[in-house]
Formats: structure tokens, sequence, C-alpha cells
């Protein structure tokens, strides 16, 4: 493995574990600081190789190879939250400054440990059981209604692992899967909210913390397709709680750099957290045109322990549009139409193959009209995806 280049004026190298659209976001705002980034590769040719400098090939589970790459970082951080702890432990006994550190990460890798977590917190949470066996998945439905959500507790992902069932017929296959992995499984009640809604946040290893305004989100099949900040509706006291849960949780979790946290609002317009990521998040794109700082500007600034930049918007609305893969493979060609069409959106692809329904990229536009702008966002997306033709 060969060292990564240092700019003159004593900037850091930032390492990042993993080389998806992540750690290629963040290469742009790396530039603009003056600091170098590193990525620890899957492939030549992924997502963050392609526009990186230092961008080895390596796996991320061989402790040896994590530990030559990190040698040569000022600090690492993630892309995903799949690098196993005993990794993340030997860079610590290295002195290897890893933001963050295992004890935060856990609780976005595996979902019992984390709702065991918020639950001892005082964090509002669905009701939750850990299952090993038939009886216990019977026991927790009874109590709470069928259907229940089910969920493996590490993996999952854009709707992946997770199994709304409305008998034990549905969850026997799952229970054999776990009990082969030997992990349990876990079981929530079915909310029944109104929509979805995600906290996105910035917390230094000082200690400094900064929120950007709640947005919404906005799933189909599972897969996040669009986001409108901040949420239509939700008037400063919602918003201004949802924001406390999602500080308290990251002051709570000691976690540094960027941390989603997603919520189910409620009828009665209170919420429960979902999900936790501790990393940039999809429902964080609409920052890097729509706010002063962006969030991969931020967990750069975070995980180095500068200064954090202000997350307010530069706009009264901004919405994001997923662009997920369809049947065409020749996109570049779609800009001249795009561009012709709305000079004030911006395009943001990955690098990534096409496949159907997988994210390659995004789309984000701002101004006065939320209506206009998620007209806008959409026309965009399903241009790029082929779904629509003018």
């Amino acid at each position: 493995m060969t060292i990564p280049p240092r700019a003159p004026g004593g900037f850091p190298v930032v390492g990042i574990i993993g080389g998806g659209q992540l750690a290629r976001m963040c290469a742009g705002p790396a530039a603009e600081l003056g600091v170098t980034p590193a990525v620890l590769a899957e492939a030549p040719d992924v997502s963050a190789a392609l526009v990186t400098p230092f961008a080895p090939v390596g796996d991320h589970t061989d402790v040896a190879t994590v530990r030559e790459f990190a040698s040569h970082c000022d600090v690492i951080t993630f892309d995903h939250e799949h690098v196993p702890a005993e990794v993340i432990e030997a860079l610590l006994a290295d002195g290897v400054t890893v933001h963050p550190g295992p004890a935060a990460l856990l609780h976005a890798q595996d979902k019992l440990v984390m709702r065991t977590a918020l639950t001892e917190a005082g964090v509002p949470c669905p009701r939750w059981a850990a299952a090993t066996d038939e009886q216990d998945v019977t026991a927790f439905a009874e109590d709470v209604g069928w259907p229940i959500v089910v969920k493996t507790p590490r993996g999952g992902y854009d709707g992946k692992g997770v199994l709304l069932a409305d008998s034990i017929d549905d969850v026997r296959e799952w229970l054999a899967a776990a009990a082969t992995r030997g992990e349990q499984l876990l079981l929530e009640q079915r909310v029944p909210f109104v929509r979805e809604l995600s906290v996105l946040l910035a917390r230094s290893h000082s200690g400094r913390a900064a929120a950007w305004p709640v947005v919404e989100t906005v799933q189909t099949d599972g897969v996040c397709t669009e986001v409108i900040a901040p949420a239509p509706g939700l008037d400063a006291q919602a918003a201004s709680a949802a924001t406390v849960i999602g500080l308290d949780i990251a002051a709570a979790l000691e976690v540094t750099g960027v941390m989603a946290v997603e919520l189910f609002e409620l009828e009665d317009g209170s919420v429960v957290v979902n999900e936790l990521a501790m990393r940039p998040h999809n429902s964080g794109h609409w920052s890097m045109d729509g706010a002063v700082t962006g969030q991969f500007e931020q967990h750069l600034r975070a995980v180095l322990d500068l200064p954090l930049g202000l997350p307010r918007a530069r706009e009264p609305w901004t919405v994001m549009g997923n662009v997920l893969g369809g049947e065409p493979t020749d996109l570049y060609p779609t800009y001249r139409h795009l561009m012709a069409r709305d000079p004030e959106l911006k395009v943001h692809m990955y690098g990534k193959s096409v496949r159907p329904g997988r994210k390659i990229g995004h789309v984000n536009v701002s101004g006065s009209d939320s209506d206009d702008l998620r007209e806008r966002a959409r026309h965009a997306a399903d241009y790029i995806r082929g779904v629509i033709t003018e």
C-alpha cells in the first residue's frame, strides 16, 4: 500500500473506510477545506475511488489491511457501518483517532443494542422485544396485536431486513435463518404513523453540536425517494422537540460526526424513533445545496474537531429527489435536457453502475414554492431514470 499525498501547510489526511457514495461526496468539501481524503475501497472502480486521489483496495474486515491504511491517516471515519468491532478496537490500540468510536457505532450496527440503549435513556420508541423462537414471537404479537414488524438486528437498509408479519407462519423462515447465524430477531409494534421525519445533526469530539432543520422523508417500497426541507406543516414546538431528541441521543451515545435519527410522527403530533445512522445520511443530501454548511463538510469538521459550520437553510424550501436505477444505462446525455430546462437544478451522480431500484444519484432544487420544487425534482429524477422522456 502506498502513502497518501499530504498537502503542504499541515493539513490532515482523513481516512474513510468504504468507497460508496457517502465517501465520494466528502471529496468536494475535503478539497475546499484543504483536507486530503483517503478511501479504503472495495474495488478500484467503486463510487469514491473514481474521484479520490488515494483509494487503495482492501478488505474492511481484515485487521492488518485496515491498520496499514489507518497508519497513514490523521483520523478514521466510515462510509458504512459494517466494520467489525475488533477491527476498530485494533485501531484504537494503535493510537488511531476513530470517529465515531466503536461504542457509538455499535448502536447503528445492531438494532437490538440501539433499542435497549434508547429505552434505557427514556427516548420514545415503538414497543419492541427480542425473539429467539416462535413462543417469543407469539407472546409479543398477542400483546401488541398482529401485524408486527420483524427486523434483522444487523445489515438491513432501504427496506431490506424488514418484514411485516401477519402471522407466525410469516416469521418461521426468518427465525430459522437467525438461529443459523446465532442471532435473535427484533420485533416491533407496527406504529400507525402519519409520516416519516428525520433529524440530522453533527457533534464534534469536544461536544459541540449543530442540527439542520427537521425534514420529511417520503418512502416508496421501503426506499427513500424524496426529502422536503423543512418538513411541511411541522410547527416550531414539534420541530424543537424532535431536534432535542436527536441531540440527547447524540450526547448519550457520545457520537462524533454526523448522525441521522429517523422518526415516525404519530397522529397526536408526537414522535417515536425508528432508526439511527452514525454517518452522513440520505435524508441530509438536500443540505449539500440547500444549507450554509452541507452534511459532508460538517462531518469532516466534526471528526477533525473543527468548529462546526452553520446548518441554516439558504432558501425557504429545498427538495431532494433520489435517482433510482431504471432501464437506461447511458445517463450523461440527460444533463443537456435537465440543465436547459431547469438551470437552478443541482444534479449529483454517484458513479455507480445502474441496477433497477438502486440509488445512483440525487437532485436538489431550492426556492420559495414547495409544490413547484417537488414537481421539478420528481421530473428530473424520473427523466434520468428513463420513466419520462420529455
